[in-house]
């Protein structure tokens, strides 16, 4: 397939800037994947199409304040480093942008040399290898010295940062959030589990890679990213009884929806552990474990579009998408969700 089958038209104006001010309240637009039929409500909404045995998968990761800018020593540049993977002993995969301006050896000075990085290491894919020096806890250091990492199509500054955290987050790790998981509020939980849903956590650690465009005309030539995940035991017994009894499993999210696919069988279990994934599900992709999927829209060309394409089909997805357009929904990060059963 190509990447230009998955292009749609968005106006600029519904790229989503900022968050809606209650969580829940942002729209919903639900689609019967059998049908087609497309509803429109809000997120609490949700509420009315999840029932008792249903197994409602999220994702805990917590986003890093990862967005770093330093100041290089001996020419007083400024570059914007995002810090991606922990590769033990303080040093991370970083992007650097300029990368000219961080070659091997540069050392560069985060909030008044609060934090130091010095690239040891330019790497195949352009990434950095940079080693980091502070004084006290690292988490308590980069929630100082470091910002969220908002993807650059949003250019409103972030009030609040915990409006690019889920509830729920708890495993810190990610350089971009769950943004489906967004929508959840205490309230909207709770009321999920009294009307008997079972709701399970999973951790996925989002790379940046997520949203790195597609380059090749022809997909099946892109190579996923790896992202770390861990499915722990109790998670893994609750997804797999439920596929023994035929109940659904709900994924909130591709990086749900990635975890449970790249760590199932044929058979729709689960296998419980830690590991990396690099799992690429586009259009032709048979699903084992998800059986509904709660998501925002995505970019046109992208692979999250590719992979919502897979779970309900191209034609199905671009015409969900048009009808969003036209209806003014909210896009991306910040914006409205789908819910697809």
């Amino acid at each position: 397939m190509q990447k230009s089958d998955f292009y749609y038209d968005l106006p600029p104006e519904l790229i989503a800037q900022t968050p809606i001010k209650n969580r829940d309240e942002s729209r919903l637009l639900v689609l019967d994947r059998s049908s087609g039929e497309i509803s429109h409500r809000h997120f609490y909404d949700v509420a009315d199409y999840l029932g008792p045995g249903d197994v409602l998968v999220l994702n805990d990761t917590k986003v890093l304040p990862c967005r770093l800018y330093g100041v290089k020593r001996g020419t007083g540049a400024t570059v914007e480093l995002l810090l991606l993977e922990d590769k033990g002993s303080d040093v991370w995969d970083v992007i650097a942008g300029p990368g000219k301006k961080a070659r091997a050896g540069a050392v560069f000075d985060i909030a008044g040399g609060k934090m130091t990085a010095e690239i040891i290491e330019v790497l195949d894919n352009g990434d950095r290898l940079a080693k980091l020096s502070y004084d006290g806890n690292f988490y308590d250091v980069l929630d100082e010295v470091g910002e969220m990492p908002l993807p650059h199509y949003i250019t409103e500054k972030l009030a609040d940062r915990d409006r690019y955290q889920t509830v729920y987050a708890k495993n810190n790790g990610s350089a971009a959030a769950p943004t489906a998981g967004l929508h959840f509020t205490p309230e909207l939980l709770k009321k999920l589990k009294d009307k008997g849903v079972e709701i399970v956590y999973i951790t996925l650690h989002v790379g940046i890679g997520t949203f790195r465009p597609v380059k090749e005309d022809n997909i099946e030539d892109h190579k996923m990213h790896f992202e770390n995940y861990t499915v722990s035991s109790e998670a893994a017994e609750k997804i797999n009884a439920a596929k023994r009894e035929g109940r659904r499993v709900i994924a909130v999210g591709t990086t749900c929806t990635r975890t449970l696919e790249a760590s199932s069988e044929e058979n729709g279990l689960v296998r419980p552990g830690s590991d990396r994934t690099n799992i690429f599900i586009y259009p032709g992709y048979r699903f084992r474990c998800v059986d509904a999927l709660i998501t925002n829209f995505h970019l046109p060309e992208s692979t999250l579009i590719m992979l919502v394409s897979a779970f309900c089909g191209r034609e199905k997805t671009l015409e969900a998408y048009k009808t969003a357009v036209e209806r003014r929904y909210r896009f991306f990060s910040f914006g409205d969700a789908c819910l697809i059963y």
